[in-house]
């Protein structure tokens, strides 16, 4: 499975590159090769998730001033956890492929 395909699954993305209501960014994660396309798709999903997080505060700030529903702000708090889980579990598959290549013998 790409990780297009979880992204657009934890946050759907309209024409604009934004999702939902709470208008977080989704990265655009790019198939080309080199090592620019590779840190600019990890530039996007750390800016994905910072932006989920913001979206998240947001919704909780107009939540607690009677602007926002609960609903609306469960639902950015959930989506910002997930946004966070799946950097986390891209960060420890990369630092185990590291390891993995740290140790083969040369």
């Amino acid at each position: 499975m790409s990780i297009e395909r979880i992204l657009s699954a934890i946050a759907p993305v309209d024409g604009t590159g934004m999702s939902g209501k709470t208008g977080m960014m989704t990265p655009g994660l790019s198939t080309g090769d080199g090592a620019g396309s590779f840190a600019s798709s990890l530039e996007r999903l750390v800016s994905a998730v910072e932006t989920s997080s913001a979206s998240a505060n947001e919704a909780i700030v107009n939540m607690t001033d009677g602007t926002g529903d609960v609903h609306d702000a469960m639902i950015a708090l959930q989506r910002a956890d997930m946004t966070l889980q799946l950097t986390v579990q891209i960060r420890n598959k990369l630092v185990n492929a590291y390891q993995d290549i740290m140790r083969m013998p040369v």
